[in-house]
């Protein structure tokens, strides 16, 4: 029963790192490229280890795997985001397709600071009016 729960285990995060790499090389921009990485990578990862630890079958190793996947599940998220943050304040081209840009306006170039809507003193995104 084991040797069936690794089989599926490890091929669901082969897959999940297949589709990873493919994705890497299909979509358009640098933000896209993170996000499936730190999302689908992480998963597939996280699913072979998983198929490590019950093939060994040692508390031992089964311990260093559980620590190594709440490392990663800590660690790529904020990896991503700071990547896909620096990528902004260096002005990384957006897809041409990407809809609303949530940033635009919203953090003060010299300090890279965000602000809110509720903040005071918060940099309003210009609003242009087509009508006139």
């Amino acid at each position: 029963m084991s040797e069936i729960l690794i089989m599926i285990l490890s091929t669901m995060g082969a897959l999940f790192v297949l589709s990873t790499a493919i994705a890497m090389l299909t979509k358009p921009d640098v933000y896209l490229r993170i996000n499936v990485t730190t999302k689908a990578a992480t998963l597939g990862l996280g699913l072979i280890l998983a198929s490590a630890a019950i093939y060994f079958d040692d508390i031992s190793v089964t311990t260093r795997v559980i620590s190594i996947i709440l490392f990663i599940f800590l660690t790529a998220p904020i990896g991503g985001h700071m990547l896909m943050r620096s990528a902004y304040f260096t002005k990384t081209p957006i897809w041409s397709g990407t809809k609303i840009d949530e940033l635009a306006g919203q953090y003060d170039p010299e300090t890279h600071e965000l602000y809110s809507e509720e903040h005071d003193t918060s940099i309003k995104p210009e609003i242009t009016d087509k009508s006139t």
